[in-house]
C-alpha cells in the first residue's frame, strides 16, 4: 500500500499516548466456542489481510513530516489466552491488564486476544468465548475501531475514512484567518442568542484527584427492551448521575454542581481517524429522575448546536494544515503532571452504538460487547456506553482511590444499576 501520513489529529493523539496512555479495548462476547479455534482464527486473520485498514503499522517518515500508516503483516496480532478465572468478571480483569499495557504502534497497532471457554458471558446459553481488541487510538475513536473490529467478526461495511482537505501547511495561514474570522461570527451569535454559550467547568471532585492504585472495572448489561424511556445516551447519563452523586455525599462533599465530559463527533466530514471532541454536559444531581433527563437532553442539544457552529468546522480546517514540526513542539510542551483548579467534567460517559448482532467468532453469534474506558490523570471514574444488537452495556472503570476501594465500587455499581432499571444480567 501506498504511505498514508497520519492527519495532524490522529498525529497529536499518538504524540500524546506517549505522555498519557490512550489505548482503546474493545471487549465482544459470543455465545459458543469454536469447534475449530484454528479454523476460526485464519478466518480472523484472513479478513485483516484483506482489510487496507487493518494491514498497517505506523512508520516515522522525516523528522519534518508526519508519521505514516504502512502496510504490515498481521499474523502476529492474534493471540489465544488460557485465563486462569475463566469467567466473564476474570476477562474483564484481563482486558484491564491489557489496557495497561500499552501497544507500540510501530509495530503492531492493534491485536486481538481470544478467550476461549468462558462462562458468565451475559446472554450466553453456556461456555462462550470473549475477544478483546486492543488499539491505539491513533488507529481511530470509537466508531471507527468499532467498525474494523467488526470487520474482523464478518461485517462487511464501510470502515469510516479521513478525507483530509488538500492544501497542506501552506494553506494554515489562510484557513487561520476564516477560524478567527469565524470564531468573531460565533461570538456576535452567542450574544444574539442564535447560538448556546460555552458550558460551565466545574470544580473539582474526589474523581478529578490524581488517583492510585489499582484500577477496577465493572459492566451492567441490559437489554433494549429494559431500558428506561428515552435515548440510551441521555437515560446512561441520568443514571450516573444519580450514582456518582451518592457517591460524593459519602465522601462527604456536596455533589452540586456535578458535570461529565461526553465526547461528540465533529460536525462535516471525517478530517481525521478521530473525528469527535469532548464536551460538557450538567449531570442535574439535585432534580428528580424523570426532570434530570430531560434537562441533560437539552444539555445535550445545546451542545451539539454548539458544535454545528461553522466556527468550529472552520477551526478544524485550520488545525488539519498544521505543520508537523509545530504540532511536535506543542505536544512537547504538555505536562501530564500538571493540575487545572476546574475541570470540564467529573467524570468522562463515552457511547457508542456497534450495531447489529451480526457478528460471529467461529460460528459462535455475538451476545454483548463492552469497553474498558481510558482514564487519565485528571479523571479517575470514566463509564462507557455499548449496544450491539438489543443488548447494552454500561462500564465502570475506576482507580480504587477515586471510587474508595472495592466496597465504594460495589455502592456506586448498585446505584447505578438500579438507575439504569430493575433488571438485567
Amino acid at each position: 500500500m501506498t504511505a498514508r501520513p497520519l492527519a495532524p489529529a490522529d498525529a497529536q493523539t499518538l504524540w500524546l499516548a506517549e505522555k498519557i496512555p490512550s489505548d482503546q479495548v474493545l471487549i465482544y462476547g459470543f455465545d459458543g466456542v469454536p469447534g475449530d479455534l484454528p479454523d476460526a482464527l485464519a478466518t480472523v486473520a484472513r479478513r485483516a489481510r484483506a482489510c487496507g485498514d487493518l494491514a498497517v503499522r505506523v512508520e516515522n517518515r522525516s523528522r519534518g513530516g508526519y508519521p505514516a500508516w504502512i502496510g504490515s503483516g498481521v499474523d502476529d496480532r492474534l493471540v489465544v489466552h488460557e485465563p486462569s478465572d475463566a469467567r466473564w468478571a476474570g476477562c474483564l480483569a484481563a482486558a484491564v491488564a491489557l489496557s495497561e499495557a500499552p501497544l507500540n504502534p510501530y509495530v503492531a497497532p492493534w491485536r486481538l486476544h481470544v478467550f476461549p471457554g468462558v462462562d458468565g458471558i451475559p446472554g450466553s446459553t453456556g461456555p462462550g468465548t470473549v475477544a478483546a481488541f486492543h488499539a491505539v487510538h491513533a488507529l481511530g475513536d470509537g466508531t471507527r475501531l468499532a467498525a474494523l473490529a467488526a470487520t474482523l467478526f464478518g461485517r462487511r461495511g464501510p470502515i469510516p475514512q479521513a478525507r483530509p482537505p488538500r492544501g497542506g501547511p501552506a494553506a494554515m495561514p489562510w484557513r487561520g484567518v476564516r477560524a478567527a474570522l469565524a470564531h468573531r461570527e460565533m461570538v456576535r451569535d452567542e450574544r444574539s442568542g442564535v447560538v448556546p454559550p460555552p458550558a460551565q467547568q466545574y470544580p473539582l471532585r474526589r474523581t478529578n484527584e490524581w488517583s492510585a492504585g489499582t484500577t477496577l472495572l465493572r459492566t451492567v448489561v441490559r437489554r433494549r427492551d429494559e431500558w428506561r424511556e428515552g435515548p440510551v445516551t441521555v437515560t446512561a447519563l441520568a443514571a450516573v448521575s444519580e450514582a456518582l452523586a451518592w457517591l460524593l455525599r459519602e465522601f462527604g462533599d456536596d455533589p452540586v454542581p456535578l458535570g461529565a465530559e461526553v465526547p461528540m463527533a465533529h460536525r462535516g466530514p471525517r478530517l481525521a481517524h478521530n473525528h469527535y471532541g469532548n464536551v460538557a454536559v450538567d449531570l442535574h444531581p439535585d432534580v428528580p429522575l424523570a426532570t434530570r433527563a430531560a434537562r441533560i437532553a437539552a444539555d445535550l442539544d445545546a451542545r451539539r448546536r454548539r458544535a454545528e457552529h461553522p466556527a468550529n468546522r472552520a477551526g478544524d480546517l485550520a488545525f488539519a494544515a498544521m505543520p508537523a514540526p509545530l504540532l511536535r513542539w506543542g505536544v512537547g510542551k504538555f505536562d501530564p503532571a500538571a493540575r487545572s483548579s476546574s475541570v470540564t467534567g467529573n467524570t468522562v460517559v463515552t457511547s457508542v452504538d456497534r450495531g447489529a448482532a451480526d457478528l460471529e467468532f467461529g460460528g459462535a453469534p455475538v451476545v454483548v460487547t463492552s469497553d474498558v474506558p481510558a482514564l487519565s490523570p485528571m479523571m479517575g471514574l470514566v463509564h462507557g456506553v455499548h449496544g450491539i444488537g438489543d443488548a447494552i452495556s454500561v462500564s465502570v472503570h475506576a482507580r480504587e482511590s477515586a471510587i474508595g476501594g472495592e466496597a465504594g465500587l460495589d455502592g456506586y455499581f448498585e446505584r447505578l444499576a438500579a438507575a439504569l432499571g430493575p433488571s438485567g444480567a
